[in-house]
């Protein structure tokens, strides 16, 4: 079957494989390339999707460095550190870890060091006000605890 014409083949094949898992991965169980236009544009298109992610993560790995816990200090916050913060607008505390970009959740409070907020606390000790700017407004926090 010639899904990519004018590619060497095996490009062809790899490209065809990359489809076949796009495909399985959204649900599909048994998988057909057909040579429909529309149906190989999508397939392209998703492919090439993966293949920039694949790109932006081997890059992230190339300029990744390991932290050990040896190296994460309590007495200003770094990435590695937990922190517990008291929201001057909303009189709360709130507890955040500070991770790199790749393990950032904010559903589970694990910000990125390149977040509006992660960057506020970054290089912050115990007492000091974090301040940053959200499409809300400016939010002001202060440092409450560093783990």
């Amino acid at each position: 079957m010639e899904l990519f014409s004018g590619r060497p083949q095996n490009e062809r094949i790899e490209k065809e494989t990359s489809a076949e898992a796009l495909l399985k991965a959204k649900g599909f169980e048994e998988v057909y390339v057909r040579i429909d236009d529309d149906t190989v544009d999508v397939v392209v298109n998703k492919a090439e999707l993966t293949d920039s992610e694949i790109a932006q993560i081997e890059e992230t790995l190339r300029k990744a460095r390991i932290i050990s816990a040896d190296e994460v200090k309590n007495d200003e916050v770094s990435v590695g550190n937990t922190v517990v913060v008291f929201d001057m607008d909303f009189n709360e505390e709130d507890t955040y870890k500070i991770v790199g970009v790749i393990e950032s959740d904010p559903d589970k409070n694990l910000v990125s060091n390149e977040s509006p907020i992660g960057s506020a606390l970054l290089g912050k000790k115990v007492g000091d006000i974090a301040s940053f700017e959200t499409p809300g407004g400016m939010v002001q926090m202060k440092i409450i605890k560093i783990s």
